[in-house]
């Protein structure tokens, strides 16, 4: 797939699905931003990539004031975004009767208020025809133990995706949904224990985890002429597991 001269902003970019991301699209030939709440990992993540396509943006997603941020280097840069991929996203695990009001708030400020509201305030900077991705899970559907307030960030940003597609089409602009299920990434790795993942691979009929470079490719499809006619579609990539996991 060709994004010669194409614009793209990647919220999240630094490590895991975000980076994998970054690095195809700069492949395709795209020019591309990516963002992060830390500057030494978007250094980091700008030094693997190395390439002049790729510029970096230290914001936060889960606050406004560095939403802000992120708009007015797009607007700075004159021009349309043609790729917008709402990736950012933290999770952590536990039940119910251990989740605090602290863990909460930060759940659905990065992975549902934030991604609202980057949509809200880059949409004057998308171009018509424009295409945008949100990274949601497997666990918007399944009912994993632990999972209660990062499934409904998931499952409420599926929801405002699929809005958006309706409420966007009158601009020619495609909002689709990529949901991973377990995928290698230091995310998963900060998140879930070494023991646990050790047997995700078990629930899983293809026996192995995702790797990031896998979903990468189905973001960059989804934003490809190729997917011109697919807008409000949620595509699970999940070698088999949530089908297994709900027999």
């Amino acid at each position: 797939m060709d994004f010669t001269n194409k614009h793209v902003v990647i919220t999240g970019g630094t490590t895991g699905i975000g980076l994998a991301t970054a690095k195809a699209f700069i492949n395709a030939g795209a020019n591309v931003w990516i963002t992060g709440r830390n500057a030494d990992n978007l250094r980091k993540a700008s030094a693997e990539i190395n390439n002049p396509n790729l510029s970096t943006v230290v914001s936060d997603t889960s606050k406004l004031a560095e939403i802000a941020v992120l708009e007015k280097a797009v607007a700075g840069s004159g021009n349309k975004v043609d790729v917008l991929f709402l990736n950012a996203g933290i999770a952590t695990f536990e039940p119910i009767e251990e989740v605090t009001e602290a863990n909460f708030d930060a759940q659905f400020n990065t992975n549902v208020k934030g991604h609202f509201f980057t949509l809200q305030k880059l949409l004057p900077h998308l171009a018509d025809g424009a295409a945008v991705v949100f990274t949601s899970s497997t666990v918007a559907t399944a009912a994993n133990l632990g999972a209660s307030v990062y499934s409904a960030t998931k499952g409420a940003l599926n929801k405002v995706a699929q809005i958006a597609a309706n409420e966007l089409a009158e601009r020619k602009i495609r909002v689709n949904i990529v949901s991973p299920g377990p995928v290698l990434t230091p995310g998963l790795e900060n998140a879930v224990p070494v023991e646990a993942r050790e047997h995700f691979a078990d629930g899983i009929p293809l026996q192995r985890l995702g790797d990031p470079s896998e979903i990468a490719k189905i973001v960059l499809f989804l934003a490809s002429d190729d997917a011109s006619f697919i807008t409000g579609t949620e595509i699970i990539a999940d070698g088999g597991y949530l089908n297994y996991a709900l027999k």
